[in-house]
């Protein structure tokens, strides 16, 4: 679709373009990385977005899952979280080379775990269904399970090991993936997007999470997630190092460990759009938490936030042109995925614009057109509904809802 020109080298900020060949709409991480990558092929790019890195990705905990969360009917998905995850030791290795930053990449592997035996026959329920589809989950006995973590529970019933199931820490990822961009030649405009047509750009790219809906009037809506944030109370590191995901007394939960003692704890699942954080989730949240890792009682409880995850009717992306807009190419709807799936994300969005990977199989399955939007795909404005600059998220709007992968694992 577009040619490259001569990319921009160091840390030298490029002086702001006329004409930009690539206006793209969102700098949570998918937007921003489809600069960066768009960027270092010589393109002109404008990242729109007044509040970088503010939306669903800061309170995302980061977990690279393809395995934990491959659901029952969700196997083109899952193929796609699968592909995207393959890429992402290079994608973390390229990004720390381009910019020396510690992303928090982290590859110890993730634990499944049932605390009761009604806990463990659901979790088992779904573990057989991800081995079906050839995905690597190992059962593990309790005693086995303790191998790995010492500090579970002794009431957890049994486990199962998904190693290669990894997480990377987004309030890293997001600086690290704007300086990139901004290295690579891209700039960012701190203003709201209202219409797509306030654009001049050859394509236009949007990646605005929730906020996508008012700007396209694709199926996008927000999914509400409420998470925890704890920290070790010396500051050390957490007494564990895999990612955990458990099931306790029938409520799912996840705890993710960082080095620097931070543990995020989530998260819920609401079909909500506020961004309260409510009494009743956390003291769910750190009950179901306690109840796997008891020594999680003993940590600060440092934050309790929330965001707006971009759901759409199927729970996958919506990524390519929109219907009858060619020059309009959709990158949201990525719900609980956002992060996992920035990298493969990133490299079909860019193939789209330099028309390298126009028919890309991978493509198919998350077509705008599979959801016969309405006819007009840049709609007036309407007053009391939340527009793109006031959705928030990954979006143009700079709260923190909407975006990529808010409250979830990735």
């Amino acid at each position: 679709m577009l040619r490259g020109g001569p990319s921009s080298t160091g840390g030298v900020k490029r002086v702001p373009f006329l004409t930009p060949q690539v206006a793209i709409v969102g700098a949570g991480p998918i937007g921003l990385a489809i600069a960066w990558r768009c960027a270092a092929r010589g393109l002109r790019v404008v990242v729109h977005d007044p509040a970088p890195g503010s939306g669903a990705s800061y309170v995302a905990a980061g977990m690279l899952a393809p395995v934990a969360e491959a659901y029952f009917g969700e196997h083109e998905l899952t193929g796609l979280l699968t592909e995207s995850a393959r890429r992402w030791p290079g994608f973390a290795a390229e990004l720390t080379e381009a910019t020396g930053v510690d992303i928090g990449y982290r590859t110890e592997g993730t634990l499944m775990v049932g605390l009761t035996a009604d806990d463990l026959a659901e979790a088992r329920r779904l573990w057989a269904y991800q081995q079906g589809l050839g995905l690597p989950v190992t059962p593990l006995r309790p005693s086995q399970l303790r191998d790995y973590e010492p500090a579970l529970a002794p009431r957890v019933r049994g486990g199962a090991l998904a190693a290669t199931d990894h997480q990377v820490d987004p309030r890293r990822l997001v600086p690290a993936l704007r300086l990139a961009a901004e290295r690579a030649g891209a700039v960012l405009v701190a203003e709201p997007v209202r219409r797509l047509s306030d654009l001049a750009a050859e394509v236009t790219v949007v990646a605005a999470g929730c906020g996508a809906a008012a700007l396209t009037g694709l199926p996008v809506r927000p999914v509400k997630g409420q998470v925890l944030r704890l920290r070790t109370p010396g500051g050390g590191p957490p007494g564990f190092r895999h990612v955990i995901r458990g099931y306790a007394d029938g409520e799912h939960v996840y705890l993710v460990p960082r080095e620097c003692g931070e543990v995020v704890v989530g998260a819920t699942v609401e079909e909500r759009s506020d961004v309260q954080v409510s009494a009743a989730a956390v003291l769910r949240l750190l009950r179901a938490a306690v109840d796997l890792l008891p020594e999680l009682a003993e940590y600060d409880l440092v934050e309790a936030v929330a965001g707006l995850r971009p759901g759409t009717p199927d729970n996958a992306p919506i990524l390519g042109p929109l219907p009858g807009r060619p020059d309009v190419l959709a990158a949201t709807g990525h719900h609980r995925h956002g992060i996992v799936l920035t990298p493969v994300t990133a490299d079909l969005i860019t193939g789209l614009v330099t028309g390298d990977r126009a028919s890309d199989p991978m493509l198919t399955p998350f077509q705008a057109d599979r959801f016969h939007p309405a006819a007009h795909p840049d709609p007036e404005p309407v007053p009391g509904v939340r527009t793109a600059s006031s959705a928030g998220a990954g979006s143009v709007g700079g709260d923190r809802g909407g975006g990529a992968g808010a409250g979830g694992g990735g």
